[in-house]
């Protein structure tokens, strides 16, 4: 059963003049050292950084509807890459305790970007039973 779905874009150029202009601050506040490492490593490294926010805005949006899930901070969501360089996305703090009432049991994450937009689908899957969700569950539908 589909307990929540969201949805979102990034223009890549204005991720592109906020880490510039903050730099290590913003990136420290927005991602996890794992998810900094990798964009880091790419050649368009605020591609993936779009993405990845757009990923954690989707996840929120997804996770939403209590005032617990107002405080789910930015890094308590996090994309990893998964098999084969699949994204998948890992709840911790707050969003883990969110999915976890909500019972989630799978996540499902799509990122996609141009030169100029990053998008990202986060949709959550549960059982439908209250208590037999795991929160932490990780899978993607597409990578990109």
């Amino acid at each position: 059963m589909i307990i929540g779905v969201g949805i979102d874009l990034v223009d890549v150029a204005r991720v592109k003049r906020l880490i510039a202009g903050k730099s290590t601050r913003a990136l420290g506040r927005l991602f996890t050292a794992r998810e900094v490492e990798y964009a880091m490593a790419r050649m368009q490294p605020f591609v993936h950084l779009a993405a990845r926010i757009a990923a954690k805005e989707a996840a929120y949006k997804a996770l939403s509807g209590s005032p617990g899930a107002r405080g789910i901070g930015w890094r308590e969501m996090e994309v990893v890459s998964g098999e084969a360089g699949r994204p998948t996305l890992e709840l911790h703090g707050s969003a883990a305790v969110r999915a976890g009432e909500l019972c989630v049991e799978r996540v499902w994450i799509s990122l996609s970007h141009s030169e100029m937009t990053a998008g990202a689908v986060v949709v959550l899957e549960g059982g439908g039973g209250r208590g037999r969700g795991r929160g932490r569950g990780s899978r993607e539908a597409a990578g990109g």
